[in-house]
């Protein structure tokens, strides 16, 4: 029974199967390539820009809520309001010109 050999015998590798594959790989290669996120320079302006926006916008309404606060229980309102509205308005461009100082790499 050693002597038999099997009904089928294992199909020897094809050249064409080989190149099929190889070829297969490379076009996986470029398309995830392809598709990888591309990485910009204006991602860190954007977020500088973000952050001046909320730095106005936080210092404005902050400011005018803290202001309206304190003129409403000191019984000085207009005169709370414009204070605090103009103080909200001071830091904001603190922050900000302290923030043009250090650049927009680190932020």
């Amino acid at each position: 029974m050693s002597d038999d050999r099997p009904a089928r015998e294992p199909i020897a590798e094809d050249a064409r199967i080989d190149a099929l594959e190889a070829r297969l790989g490379a076009a996986r290669e470029r398309e995830e390539q392809r598709n990888r996120p591309q990485v910009t320079g204006s991602d860190a302006n954007y977020r500088s820009g973000n952050r001046v926006l909320s730095d106005l916008l936080g210092g404005l309404l902050g400011g005018s809520a803290v202001g309206y606060a304190v003129g409403y229980l000191t019984d000085t309102n207009p005169w709370g309001l414009l204070v605090g509205l103009a103080l909200g308005i001071v830091v904001a461009f603190r922050n900000i010109f302290r923030m043009a100082k250090t650049g927009s790499d680190q932020g």
